[in-house]
């Protein structure tokens, strides 16, 4: 190989700059042959170019149609009720894919986790339709808002998804029992098109039960296809399963356009320190090489991270190590070249 493809990457705020230098060396260490075009948003957007999500940041996305991202920071009073909301809704980006998958050496309370949650990513609650606060501040009213083509299309996501990675189930999640009309068109959408894949098995549970036998019983997961609201909740609980937050990547699909990332925040109050955990960004760095069809290079990179973690060798403190963002990086650069 010897084309070079071109992705747009945005370092993103507080440790999003060190996770993403991080997981850059190790990518290059992949020697994957990508070409990077560097944009900014969210709050280093702002510093510099007087705005959130500079035009041409959306037109490198446009171009390029896949991005790396780090965390980034919305203001209050920024115009944007979250960037990563705007982002999802600009590009049509309607599957959230979330894997949760156990690496040994880790403080999690389970060692045999390797679920996904796919989550409906532009409708639902997140929506805010017609979202308005009364003046005197007495009543608050947002719609929740679910589409047939809305349910259909992340629904087949998540059983092409399964069909493609090997996987044996799928569970659609929902309220149907409440929420008879939003939930309970997702949830008629999902069963119908469970009949299309006779050779996946298909359940449905509603979202609280789901919780609780996500604590109790997660071996009885897969995949699980949800709604925006209820995605949210249950792929924080699955990344609680395997360790938590700093383990969690997410890819955001759409038809033309895919933007992959770590889920956890910007954290602030370590920014500098060089110490963030860069494991969910490049988790998400193996999604992305994924969705570009370089399966062998997705699987050397979290082979070469789970050796890392489970060795314990220059891992940062929430691993139980003494180790630096670079530190990692660079142990996991060893394994690689090794």
């Amino acid at each position: 190989m010897t084309d070079k493809t071109e992705i747009t990457v945005i370092r993103g705020d507080g440790i999003g700059p060190e996770i993403m230098d991080a997981s850059l060396r190790v990518l290059d260490a992949l020697d994957a042959h990508f070409e990077y075009d560097f944009q900014l948003a969210g709050l280093a957007a702002q510093e510099a170019e007087g705005t959130l999500l500079p035009d041409k940041t959306l037109a490198s996305i446009e171009r390029t149609r896949v991005v790396l991202k780090g965390p980034l920071t919305t203001p209050v009073g920024g115009g944007f009720r979250s960037l990563n909301v705007e982002l999802r809704k600009r590009f049509d980006l309607y599957a959230n894919v979330r894997p949760a998958i156990s690496f040994p050496g880790t403080r999690a309370r389970y060692d045999n986790i390797d679920l996904i949650t796919v989550r409906e990513n532009t409708e639902g609650a997140y929506l805010a339709a017609d979202a308005f606060t009364a003046e005197d501040g007495s009543r608050a009213e947002s719609k929740m808002v679910a589409t047939r083509s809305g349910c259909e299309r992340v629904v087949r996501y998540a059983f092409e998804l399964a069909r493609k990675a090997d996987r044996k189930k799928v569970t659609a999640v929902h309220k149907a029992n409440i929420l008879k009309d939003v939930s309970g068109m997702f949830l008629d959408v999902a069963r119908s098109m469970a009949e299309e894949y006779p050779d996946i098995e298909f359940n449905d549970m509603i979202v609280d039960n789901c919780c609780m036998q996500l604590v109790m019983n997660p071996e009885r997961f897969d995949v699980m296809v949800t709604t925006n609201l209820f995605g949210d909740i249950i792929s924080d609980l699955c990344a609680g399963l395997v360790g938590g937050l700093g383990l969690a990547p997410g890819a955001n699909i759409g038809d033309r356009t895919a933007m992959f990332e770590a889920v956890h925040g910007s954290a602030p109050d370590i920014a500098g320190q060089g110490i963030a955990n860069p494991c969910a960004l490049l988790l998400g760095t193996a999604q992305m090489l994924e969705h570009l069809e370089r399966q062998g290079d997705a699987r050397r990179l979290r082979h070469a991270i789970r050796e890392v973690i489970s060795a314990g060798e220059r891992v940062t403190p929430d691993l139980g190590g003494t180790g630096t963002t670079s530190s990692f990086a660079d142990a996991i650069i060893d394994r690689l070249s090794g």
